[in-house]
């Protein structure tokens, strides 16, 4: 028991605590019915958490999944953000190319080199100078237009005074 309640004072996890705290309210004579209420939770995972405990300790009640790795350390990750800043240009291809070739790492989501990106402070989104749809004679024709437009409507409006 002391080793339980030692666990509940350092969980790190709100799941394990909870956990934790089912058990002890078990052992102290506490019914589900009262748990329920106390913790929010039903009787079946009072029931399998307590036997968990029981089994192998404090070991039974500890999350079972602690994450993946990342594909790169937080120190090659901060040289990664270093080099980007460094540059005046950046492509996605090129940034994609530096980590395969000097970390072989090679990221399954596009995402995650974004975010690369995000944390240099940098956008990735591509910019162009100029509109490529761009017809100087469509332009013209449409301003034409348009003040032969505002004409006709200026002339109809000072009739009408």
């Amino acid at each position: 028991m002391e080793e339980l309640l030692n666990f509940i004072d350092t969980a790190r996890d709100a799941r394990e605590l909870k956990r934790a705290l089912a058990v002890k309210l078990t052992f102290e004579g506490y019914v589900h019915a009262e748990i329920i209420k106390i913790l929010n939770v039903t009787s079946g995972f009072i029931s399998k958490w307590k036997q968990a405990f029981e089994a192998d300790g404090v070991d039974g009640i500890l999350l079972g999944y602690q994450g993946s790795t990342g594909y790169l350390y937080k120190e090659q990750r901060q040289e990664v953000i270093e080099w980007l800043q460094q540059k005046d240009h950046w492509l996605l291809e090129e940034l994609v190319a530096h980590l395969s070739q000097k970390y072989d790492v090679e990221f399954k989501s596009r995402q995650s080199y974004y975010d690369l990106f995000t944390q240099a402070g940098l956008s990735w989104k591509k910019t162009q100078k100029r509109n490529p749809k761009h017809d100087a004679e469509v332009v013209a024709a449409q301003k034409k237009s348009s003040t032969s437009a505002c004409s006709s409507i200026r002339r109809m409006w000072s009739r009408a005074r």
